[in-house]
């Protein structure tokens, strides 16, 4: 509460020379410890975690010590801890602190979630990043940063402090922008077979989705990844550029890539029989839809009227999902955006309690369903539940053999953050489990 109210007082250029001079004093305090390290900043609205998952996997597969940091975890070589702190990149004196622990653990690189909140804080600065990675962008944080271009050009800033290599996802819209910055070396990867003159271009194609997972060949070389959604073809890119990069051999990259058995919270199934159970991440508009869009063509599930896309499947199984967004004034502009896709791809619609803050869980719950009731979804299979644990319940209770239920927003996350600033423990994953084993006693 304190820390809002000195926001709203102090001009802006005082609380950015604040949060500069933290970062200069843990750089100072800590060593500069970035210098003694190979660090790799990833950077993008989706895939992020998932991209320094693969990469850490990737760097260890070829022998090096590594560290890395993510929403998911801290990892500094074999040592791994979960990240409690509902802060995707931690504050400037807790970042550095972790540079110099990955140093003086004898890690050669650190692979690092760098966020467009955490640029706007400065706390990125005083590392010296050797590579920068742009996965995607799609509109998050509008309100935060005031417009899509300022969040974009916060995302640049990892680019104009890396003069090393960049790697550029070439099938993102907004892959010109960052191709705009100097570097030594710059990187493309994609699937649609583009090309950057000068840039070296890592390419894929004739991608094969499979219950099972994912095949796709680069450089004659055919990967097998037991993860599902094609979109984590262009997070494995993106870890191949980067270890094609150190001069780590694509056999080597593809052996480290497909020993990964999931990412936890991310297209994590959960529950397998009768029915598959789901937990996912996804909390923007495109994260959603490339989820839902995964499912009903994985399993063939039932068509929705708002789903024309799927006219004439035969599939009678259902997908099932449970919704919420996140409060604190957070984007609200995509709520109604949220409830709009469930509607176009989910049989059934449980809208619950995601991470409130100090806003009105009711009125979060409201925005949503205003984009379902927008469409032509059936309001008998709507359910609005605030609490999650009674939503994801009732979701069980709905499910029949063969269909599919899918939980987003939190993953693995470790709390609900409501009014106050306090958090209660949580885990969707182990809530599902809980909640399963009593509907089966």
């Amino acid at each position: 509460m304190l820390k809002e109210i000195i926001k709203k007082f102090l001009p802006v250029f005082l609380i950015n020379w604040y949060h500069f001079f933290l970062a200069f004093c843990g750089a100072i305090f800590y060593w500069f410890p970035s210098k003694k390290l190979i660090v790799i900043g990833v950077t993008g609205t989706n895939g992020k975690s998932t991209v320094v998952e693969f990469t850490t996997k990737i760097l260890e597969g070829a022998g090096y010590k590594t560290a890395s940091l993510s929403s998911i975890k801290f990892k500094i070589g074999e040592k791994e801890w979960q990240n409690n702190l509902k802060m995707t990149m931690p504050g400037r004196l807790k970042l550095q602190k972790f540079l110099r622990q990955a140093v003086s653990s004898g890690c050669k690189y650190a692979v690092l979630e760098v966020t467009s909140e955490g640029i706007k804080q400065y706390r990125h600065k005083f590392i010296d990043f050797k590579i920068a990675v742009f996965t995607n962008l799609s509109p998050e944080h509008i309100e935060s940063h005031g417009s899509f271009e300022k969040y974009k050009e916060a995302k640049g800033e990892l680019f104009r402090a890396t003069k090393g290599i960049h790697i550029v996802n070439l099938d993102d819209e907004n892959t010109d922008y960052f191709f705009r910055f100097p570097s030594r070396k710059k990187i493309g990867y994609t699937t649609m077979r583009k090309n950057r003159g000068r840039t070296s271009v890592i390419k894929t194609g004739n991608i094969q989705v499979l219950p099972s997972g994912l095949k796709f060949p680069i450089e004659g070389k055919e990967f097998n990844l037991k993860l599902l959604g094609e979109f984590n073809v262009y997070n494995a890119l993106a870890a191949i550029c980067i270890g094609l990069s150190q001069r780590i051999s694509i056999d080597k990259c593809r052996s480290a890539l497909e020993k990964a058995e999931g990412i936890p919270g991310r297209m994590e199934e959960v529950i397998s029989e009768p029915f598959k159970v789901f937990v996912d991440y996804a909390f923007t508009p495109n994260a959603l839809e490339k989820v839902y869009q995964t499912l009903t063509t994985n399993y063939k599930l039932k068509t929705t009227p708002n789903h024309p896309a799927k006219a004439g499947a035969t599939g009678q199984a259902k997908l099932i999902c449970v919704l919420g967004a996140c409060g604190g004034g957070r984007d609200k502009w995509k709520r109604p955006e949220l409830g709009k896709i469930a509607a176009k791809y989910c049989n059934q619609i449980i809208i619950t309690n995601e991470d409130p803050y100090d806003e009105d869980p009711n009125q979060i719950l409201s925005m949503i369903k205003s984009g379902i009731a927008n469409t032509q979804f059936p309001m008998a299979d709507f359910y609005e539940i605030l609490d999650r644990r009674e939503a994801i319940s009732r979701t069980l209770s709905l499910a029949k053999q063969n269909d599919t239920v899918i939980i987003t927003g939190k993953g693995c996350e470790p709390w609900i953050c409501v009014a106050g600033g306090k958090k209660i423990p949580w885990d969707d994953r182990q809530i599902v489990k809980e909640e399963f084993k009593k509907m089966r006693s």
